[in-house]
């Protein structure tokens, strides 16, 4: 699919991802952002770039925004933290957000679809790991959700004719970014410049592809990948540790914190320790990432440092 003078609604659109996405279709297409704010912030999504509030838990929050005039939906709305509070809302809410989006296309015929699923789908799996690597045994509540909401996917792909591109993404950092290991070691070290804790041993390893490079990698999915069910892995081929990201994110605030351990070999229960995913299929159709998993750190924590200080100024 072309993505150019095309009607496309991002749900998600306040998020890191979404909110980077729609600013990059908003130059040759007509772009409707959609969040309910739940999470993300209205100035993350860009001026000039049409907005609504809404939630598509609700079915009829859904139908106000998917018509019969879209061409395409970029469905990234859901909870994504993987140590979330509540896991059976998590994983019901998330199934719940994908099959409204999908069962309102169906309605209008909506026939395009792309849909961020990620790498806990896979579980601890051998490394690299490919998209075909089976059984796809996810550990946490979050992987399974998005497993969940792939079944979904594969289904209305499958059944109803909506050609659909999935993303499993490996960790996605850049501006804008909250909740997550980056902007938490900023904050925290803003807080407490002489000490950092870390979660864990610090010794789990993973891959880390920054949201510029993210977007560029989905788009160019979409345009050259024309299966009715198209899965991708996103990351990159080399990973970061956790203490090479407290390293990173210590120099670029000019700092030389002492580190302290929570201890175990991962930060929280369902987290996988050690993951990089394979890119050949990815680089096969055309693309690969130009920073290493350690330059999007650092360019994330370059981006992030100044954010974060001005919001506490």
């Amino acid at each position: 699919m072309e993505l150019s003078d095309k009607r496309v609604v991002v749900t998600g659109a306040a998020g890191l991802v979404g909110s980077h996405l729609a600013d990059a279709l908003a130059d040759d297409n007509d772009v409707l952002a959609v969040d309910n704010l739940s999470k993300g912030s209205r100035e993350a999504v860009p001026d000039g770039v049409e907005f609504a509030e809404r939630d598509v838990r609700d079915e009829d929050d859904v139908a106000a925004v998917i018509t019969e005039d879209v061409d395409a939906v970029f469905h990234f709305a859901a909870y994504t933290d993987t140590n979330y509070g509540d896991p059976r809302q998590l994983f019901e809410e998330n199934g719940a957000m994908t099959y409204n989006v999908l069962e309102r296309m169906r309605e209008v015929g909506v026939d395009k679809l792309a849909f961020t699923s990620s790498s806990t789908v896979y579980g601890e799996a051998p490394m690299p790991t490919p998209e075909d690597y089976a059984p796809l045994e996810p550990i946490s509540v979050y992987g399974s959700s998005k497993l969940a909401d792939e079944g979904l996917v594969s289904t209305y792909a499958h059944s109803y004719g909506i050609q659909s591109w999935v993303y499993r993404f490996a960790n996605i950092v850049g501006p804008r970014q909250r909740g997550t290991v980056v902007p938490d070691f900023i904050e925290k070290l803003l807080d407490d410049p002489e000490t950092l804790e870390i979660l864990g041993d610090g010794r789990q390893e993973k891959s880390y592809l920054h949201v510029e490079e993210c977007i560029d990698a989905m788009t160019h999915v979409v345009e050259h990948a024309d299966d009715d069910l198209n899965i991708y892995n996103l990351g990159t081929r080399t990973t970061t540790s956790v203490n090479a990201i407290a390293d990173i994110v210590a120099d670029v605030l000019g700092l030389d914190p002492e580190y302290e351990y929570t201890g175990g070999d991962r930060g929280w229960t369902g987290d996988v320790p050690k993951m990089r995913l394979s890119i050949e299929k990815l680089a096969a159709l055309g693309w690969e990432p130009s920073l290493s998993s350690d330059e999007a750190v650092r360019r994330a924590a370059e981006g992030l440092a100044p954010e974060i200080r001005a919001e506490r100024e």
